[in-house]
């Protein structure tokens, strides 16, 4: 035993430590990662250009911004898969749009197309460089599009072309992500009612006692 280091002393600095730890791993448990990610800022990015890529489709595509280019993952909105890479997302997909995998691969190859048009002439890019996963090595950005003063997230569940889903934070205007996500699910209901886009064949109307 070290000199002056007492049974006592000894154990009231292993309790120090214990409690310590303890304070930290507390810290750790209860800090929200969605708060943090909430105190990001916002970055506009302006005159923003749509790139042709192999893996774009009607929420995740090639931007360019001056002299960068990222590949950007749409806020608060999924559109239906264009491919079977991930059979299980497809499926979820074809049961929550009441349609067939079939018809959910052509909503999908509908949403790419929808989403390449309306970008072809230049666009804002607003995004706190937060990442999203993706199918390759490199990192995929989350952000929010507007063109020709509309929201793309707005114009595809509007078109029924999307479903309000997905990662949502506060906006950049200061409005609420549930309040937002609100509007969007208005978007959609009306879409299903009016049969656009992936609606067009759906039986979900039926299973939800509407009328077709």
């Amino acid at each position: 035993m070290a000199k002056g280091w007492t049974p006592l002393t000894i154990h009231i600095s292993t309790l120090s430590l214990w409690h310590a730890a303890a304070v930290a791993l507390w810290l750790l448990l209860t800090i929200d990662p969605i708060g943090a990610a909430e105190r990001k800022e916002w970055v506009t990015l302006t005159n923003c250009q749509y790139v042709a890529a192999k893996y774009n489709d009607g929420d995740s595509f090639r931007v360019r911004s001056g002299t960068n280019e990222f590949t950007l993952r749409l806020y608060f909105v999924d559109t239906p898969e264009a491919t079977l890479t991930y059979p299980e997302r497809t499926r979820q997909q074809s049961e929550h749009f009441g349609i067939t995998l079939d018809e959910t691969l052509k909503a999908g190859a509908e949403a790419s197309e929808r989403t390449r048009e309306l970008l072809q002439e230049p666009f804002v890019v607003r995004t706190r460089w937060a990442s999203a996963a993706g199918r390759g090595r490199e990192t995929r950005y989350y952000g929010l599009v507007e063109v020709g003063g509309k929201n793309l997230a707005e114009v595809l569940v509007g078109e029924g072309l999307a479903q309000a889903k997905g990662v949502a934070p506060n906006l950049p205007s200061g409005e609420k992500a549930a309040a937002y996500m609100k509007r969007l699910e208005g978007l959609e209901a009306g879409a299903r009612q009016k049969r656009l886009g992936a609606w067009t064949t759906s039986d979900v109307q039926k299973t939800k006692g509407e009328t077709k």
